[in-house]
Order: C-alpha cells, then structure tokens, then sequence
C-alpha cells in the first residue's frame, strides 16, 4: 500500500516533466518512498493553515527535483491543484523548475542553488532553537518543530554544505533531521569519479548523529532511521538513505538519464508497467488521494496547539503578546517614536568616527528596543562592530542572540536567509566588503526572496589602508548595487549610519547591506529638514550660497567630506556647489521626480560624483558633461591616508573636476 502511494508520487513526477518537455524526474521517483513516509507518518504541518507558527519545515535542498516537492504538496493537501502540476515550468504557474518560496504550497524557501536550501535550514533550526529558549516555559511548549532538509550528492559536494554542517554540529541543532538521496548519480553520470568522500565519516566528524545504509526503498528501514533521528535532540542528524535514481524506469533507473531530461514515452510506459501503475497521466485514483490527504490531521495538531497557546497566553500574557508580534513581523508600536529620538540623540553628539563603530553606536541605540535583532560576524567580531553591550552568544545549549560564525561568510548569509524565513528575528551578519564575493549568492538569493535580512559590511574601501589589495574592495559596491531588490547604504557619519539601520530595520520586502569604514570620518552638520531627507537616499546635504547652483557634486560615505571641501574652495573663487549626499542610490531613485529633482536639477549640467569604488554606475547620474572621481584598478598596501592621495581622492581633485565640468557646460552655453 505505501509503494502504490509513493509510485502517485513518481508517475505525477514523470507525466509532469514530460509534458513540460524538460525538468528532472530522477531524484523525485528515486526519494518517492522518503516523502511518502515523511508526509504521512512525520511531517507536522497544517495544509490547510500553511502559516502555523509552530509547523514543522521541510527543505528541498536539491531543489531541480521540485517535482517531488509539488507532487507531494498537491496529494497532500496544499492548495495547489493539478492543473499547476500540468502547468509545471510554464509562464505563470506556482510550480517553476526550481522551487520558489511560497508557504501557502508548503514551499518554505527558494532552492536550485545546491546546498543553499541546507544551509537556510540550518538557520530555521536555528531560529527554533532561539524562540524555543526565549518563550517556552515550563508545562507550556509553544515552540517545538523539526526542520527537514532533503538533500543529495550536489548539496554535499558544494562547499556552503561543510561551513553550515560544521556549524550546526558545534551548535547542536538536535531538531535539524537531513536525508542524503545517495543514489550515486549527478548530471555528469557516476559520481564516484569525482565525489568519494565518505559522507557518514565527515558528518560524524562533525558532531552529527549519523545514521548509514539506510535502504531508501523501504519504508520499515526509513521509519527506524527516522525515529532513532528523532531520538536524538542534542546532535542535528544525517539519515544516508541509499537510492535508486528514476526508480521504476526499468531502462533508464540508476544512470544519468533520469536526472535532467524527460524520460521519454516510451521508456513512461514501460515504468507504468515495471511499477503497475495502469492509470492515465495526471489521474491517481481517489482512494489513493484520500490515504495521501493529511489536512484533517493538521488541523487537529493545529487546534491542539492552538488550546496550548491559549493557556500560555492565561499563565504568560505579556510573553504570548510578544510571541504574537514578533512572528507577525511587526515592530513594537513605540518604535517610530523611539528611533526617531535615538537619531536626533545621536545627531546631537556631532562624533568623529568611522561608521563601522557609529553602527556600534546605532545597534546600542536599537538593540534594547528590538529583542528581535539576531546577529552575528564570521570571525570579524571586533572589526565589523557587531556586538553590542547587550549580545548573548549562542552555545549549544539555551537560546542567545549573537552568532560566532567562524570564518563561514556563504554559510552566513544563507543561515539568516533561514531565519528570517522562519520568522520572529531581524537578521544581520557582518563581514569585510571584500568578502561578500564568498556570499554572493546568498545575497542575491535573500533579494530574490524578498527577506529582511541585513548584511553588514565593514572596511569598505582602499581607505582600509594596509592590508592591502586584497582586502581593498573597488567593484564590490557597485556589485551590490546591480543586484535586483538590494538597498546598499553607505552612510557619511553617524547620523546617516543609524538612519540607514533604522531603515534596514523597517524594510520588509528585501534585503539591505550596509557599507561602512575602517576610517574616522567627521559629522556633518543637517538641519531637521535633512535629517528627514537622509532616509530617502540621497538629499542636499550643504545648499550653494547663490540662487542657483553651478555644480552639482554628489558623493557616498567617506567621500561626502571631500566633497564638503571642495564646494568650499569653490565657493571661494565665485562657483556656487551644492554638495549631495546619495548614501542609498536605489532609494534617491525611488523618490518622487519631484524630489528628485529638487536635489538634481535636470538644468544643472555640471555634475561630479565621487566615490573611492569602479566609476561605472555614476554616469547614469551625471549625465554627458559630468565627471566621475572613482577607482578602476586594485589598491596597494599603506595607510589609508595616504593610499587616498596616492589615487587622487582629495577635495582638490574634486574641485578641479567641478572647474573643468563648469567650464564645459558654460562653454555649450555660449556656443
């Protein structure tokens, strides 16, 4: 009866690639026999309340074998019908090639990048963990869920796999279950001429319970495997199931065939014979949808914890409202008044200070009022300034809300992907600049998600000094810039620092990375009008001292004081300068045109951007009679003082890329 129910799941899995003339049917008749169990004996969640707080998460990290995922959603309860799964990797539809988040399907996070759909998990376990020891009390468990993962040969062979692995053991991730699909094949074809790791031994290394040779066919086995993961709460757990890639293909199982290309049909027929499935394509009978159907059981466990919660909430009112606003993703109603006032505190102390220890200052100022904030560094605590007075760091054991994440920047950013996937936290992490090519993915991955996670990225340019090229970041901030959905800030002191996290902070929709000093830089004075300004990304930070301005200059970060010096000089010798601060150019864009054009008037042509990074974003904004002041080759090991006069970044050149910009536009005037 369970292998007419797993074979629903492969003969859905193969009529649905064939018909979309492409996908991979391998993995999802390999694991049918996994997810059968998994969906009718393990999972606790509520199909017909997908946002249970409390429901258990399931990762298809191996994410091209998303059909498994639909096709167990659709038998299972979800709403997604069948003319989705007809509609797979069609224009429009809830089943693309690869999984997209979307928890009304129980898709709990996007995957295709292999071994990221893990590593989120790691961060939801995590998240688990973190909520459990903060609201759970005696006799009133309201926080208790497992994280799932599926994951197969790819996942492992890609080195995000090792930095988040290596992390949930050291924190032991008890409720983290993962189950290795070891069927042996990849695209290529038989793994073992490039992948020989003995996979049980390295997780075992790890601190992970481990469970081997697990025949992945048969269900008694699984369930023993599973219960004895179960078992164990204090170590994450790796059940290696052994698999047979296309199971019931009798031509095609176990090779490569199977993995990324239709089956073919006649090689479907023969499986509907090899596997004794005489039904149409799309048609599984409804006695097998009804032994499939779990959304009664999940509205019992739903109901169940909903009477737990409720006696809660009776015995820990003030707990259970907090519980409630922090899932919701809703900020404490006093926070606008509260932050505002932190900012015009902080504005009113006018310090001279690099903006990595000014976000100090903001994390100090916020953190109190948001016990949501949960960070972390990858081994650069001290130098990015993540940690505040009120940090706790998170052990293996009780909750925390400071993460040491060794030097792991990829496993980072997609750890607080999965916890602001599984909700109650406001995520950041921090790293040097440079190194958020080693997150790239995981950036762009949060942006495509639309989750609020908030990167922090120190030492942010040759300004750095002595360290050198390597660590100097040139490309990287407008590397950032071009990834959809990204807000980058790089603020210029410490008002548009805390006025950037406050920022990144309220943003629901989307990621924000926030690009900060090594060096000191001096506080610029704002009137109460700019310090409302500086949140829409980019404003008029000193006004020309004429009814018009002949020169636009418009900087970022470390650059405004440049920038600040130079209208002065220029002032001196009759052109009047309007100094632009832009710490958030995708916000200036988002701006009414009639703001925008309040900051840059469309009829003042003579324009200089400065920013010590590659000049290429800029001409876009300075039009074809503008300058660009930027960087377009590596740095050099020295003081950063010195490295900035050594590639002309001084008030002077600024200044004399203003005359020369005047010049020709005063000369297209005459003309």
């Amino acid at each position: 009866m369970r292998r007419e129910r797993a074979n629903a799941l492969r003969a859905l899995a193969m009529d649905a690639v064939q018909r979309a003339n492409s996908g991979h049917p391998g993995m999802p008749m390999g694991m049918a026999d996994i997810a059968e169990l998994l969906y009718s004996d393990y999972l606790k969640v509520a199909p017909r309340q997908p946002h249970w707080v409390d429901r258990d998460r399931l990762v298809l990290s191996n994410g091209h074998g998303s059909m498994l995922l639909y096709g167990a959603a659709h038998l299972a309860g979800y709403a997604l019908d069948l003319d989705q799964l007809k509609a797979f990797r069609q224009l429009g539809s809830h089943t693309a090639g690869h999984p997209e988040l979307n928890v009304e399907i129980g898709i709990e996070t996007t995957t295709g990048p292999l071994g990221q759909g893990l590593a989120n998990a790691v961060g939801m376990a995590l998240g688990e963990r973190l909520l459990a020891a903060e609201f759970n009390r005696p006799e009133h468990e309201i926080v208790d869920h497992r994280t799932w993962v599926l994951l197969g040969d790819g996942c492992l062979m890609e080195g995000i796999s090792h930095e988040a692995c290596s992390l949930a053991g050291v924190l032991g991730l008890g409720k983290l279950i993962c189950i290795y699909d070891d069927n042996g094949i990849s695209i290529d074809g038989e793994v073992g001429g490039w992948f020989r790791d003995d996979t049980p031994a390295r997780f075992q290394a790890y601190g992970w319970h481990v469970v081997r040779d697990v025949d992945g066919h048969d269900s008694e086995a699984l369930r023993r495997a599973l219960d004895e993961a179960c078992a164990d709460e204090d170590r994450p757990s790796l059940v290696c199931a052994r698999t047979v890639i296309g199971f019931g293909a009798p031509n095609k199982q176990g090779t490569a065939d199977t993995h990324g290309a239709p089956l073919g049909e006649a090689e479907i027929e023969a499986a509907r014979r090899e596997l004794n499935w005489p039904h149409a394509p799309f048609d599984v009978p409804e006695d097998i949808r009804r032994r499939w159907d779990i959304r009664d059981r999940g509205d019992r466990q739903v109901e169940r914890w909903d009477e737990r919660f409720a006696a809660y909430g009776d015995a820990y009112p003030e707990q259970a409202a907090e519980f409630r606003r922090r899932m919701d993703g809703r900020l404490p109603d006093d926070w606008e008044a509260s932050a505002a006032g932190a900012i015009e505190k902080i504005a009113a102390e006018m310090k001279t200070q690099a903006t990595r220890k000014a976000s100090l200052g903001a994390l100090e100022a916020f953190a109190p009022m948001l016990p949501e904030l949960v960070g972390g560094s990858a081994d650069l605590t001290g130098s990015n300034c993540t940690r505040h007075s009120g940090s706790v760091g998170v052990t293996a054991k009780g909750g925390g809300n400071y993460v040491y994440f060794g030097v792991r920047e990829f496993a980072m950013g997609a750890m607080l992907n999965g916890l602001a996937l599984h909700g109650g936290f406001i995520p950041y992490g921090g790293t040097f600049l440079t190194f958020s090519d080693y997150q790239r993915n995981a950036l762009r991955m949060a942006a495509l998600m639309r989750q609020p996670c908030i990167f922090v990225f120190t030492h942010d340019s040759i300004g750095l000094g002595e360290d050198g090229p390597t660590h100097q970041p040139i490309e990287h901030l407008e590397s950032l810039r071009i990834i959809p959905n990204m807000r980058v800030w790089r603020p210029c002191d410490s008002v548009e620092t805390a006025v950037a996290w406050r920022e990144a902070i309220e943003r629901r929709d989307g990621p924000t990375s926030l690009v900060l000093t090594r060096q000191g830089l001096p506080a610029q004075a704002r009137t109460p009008g700019q310090l409302a300004d500086a949140a829409r990304g980019g404003y008029v930070l000193k006004q020309e001292a004429a009814e018009s301005p002949d020169v636009l200059l418009i900087a970022t970060g470390s650059e405004v004081q440049l920038a600040m010096a130079a209208a002065a000089e220029l002032e001196g010798e009759g052109i009047a300068a309007r100094v632009v601060s832009m710490p958030c150019v995708y916000m200036f864009m988002q701006q009414d045109p009639g703001y925008r054009e309040s900051v840059l008037p469309a009829g003042v042509r003579a324009r200089v951007a400065v920013e010590a990074g590659v000049p290429r974003g800029w001409p876009g904004i300075t039009g074809p009679h503008g300058r660009v002041l930027g960087i377009s080759r590596y740095g050099a090991s020295a003081p950063g003082g010195e490295l900035f006069e050594h590639f002309g970044f001084t008030a002077e050149a600024v200044a004399a890329l203003a005359r020369e910009t005047v010049a020709e536009v005063r000369g297209l005037k005459s003309d």
